[in-house]
């Protein structure tokens, strides 16, 4: 059963680290600087960092120890969640993302609330 789960964990961070790099390059392409690292090619944790403006900074790191979302601003921390709180803020964020994309009315801004 345990070595089962420990495969199902390390599956499930690769797919965390590939959708990571993916929203990365969105962010890129819609003009927010983004970025996503990862160490060697197993995929098994990332550091994932997105400027929003006016010094707002979104960190996002996953690795076999755990997951943070770290929210700054103004170099000053805001707000630190971790596991499953970490994860849906990142949905949130990714949600935001959906809504800017440009429309045929008009470009939407990304605004994140604090």
């Amino acid at each position: 059963m345990f070595l089962r789960l420990a495969h199902q964990h390390r599956q499930f961070v690769q797919d965390l680290v590939m959708n990571l790099q993916a929203l990365a390059i969105v962010l890129e392409r819609s003009g927010y600087p983004a970025s996503c690292y990862t160490c060697g090619d197993q995929m098994n944790s990332a550091s994932f960092m997105v400027s929003l403006g006016d010094n707002h900074l979104i960190r996002f790191l996953v690795s076999d120890y755990g997951i943070t979302w770290t929210e700054m601003r103004d170099d000053r921390e805001l707000m630190k969640l971790e596991g499953a709180e970490a994860i849906s803020q990142l949905q949130e964020l990714a949600n935001l993302i959906k809504q800017s994309i440009p429309t045929s009315t008009g470009h939407k801004t990304l605004a994140k609330k604090c």
